[in-house]
């Protein structure tokens, strides 16, 4: 439930940065605000889902934060190639920095967030 929130975030994010980012930033700047705001975005509903998700281990919350790192993959390339009818090499684009492109740090903030959630709160 808590990584469709984050998908729901990413949509939107993914919205702003094409209907008011890109008209009134060059690209790059444009794909860095975006992947910075989604990142911290992310991390707020890591940290606001703790109490949700209780204390764990410290590797419960690395693998809640793997899983939601494999579903956003999933998702990436599903959608991507299965609705967008998009070929591999314009999918593997994005897993590049090209022109500010930040997705391949948000994937590392999504795999680390919920741990990172719970060392902010002391919880590990």
């Amino acid at each position: 439930m808590i990584w469709l929130g984050i998908l729901v975030l990413a949509v939107i994010n993914g919205l702003l940065r094409e209907a008011v980012l890109l008209p009134m930033l060059d690209k790059p700047a444009a794909l860095i605000l975006s992947g910075l705001l989604l990142s911290v975005l992310i991390l707020a509903v890591a940290y606001l889902s703790l109490p949700w998700l209780g204390r764990l281990p410290a590797t419960g919350y690395i693998a809640i934060g793997l899983g939601w790192l494999c579903l956003t993959l999933v998702f990436e390339f599903a959608f991507g190639r299965l609705i967008q009818g998009r070929p591999w090499p314009a999918l593997l684009e994005a897993y590049t920095f090209r022109d500010g492109n930040l997705w391949p740090l948000v994937l590392l903030v999504t795999a680390a967030a919920p741990y990172a959630a719970a060392r902010i709160r002391r919880w590990v």
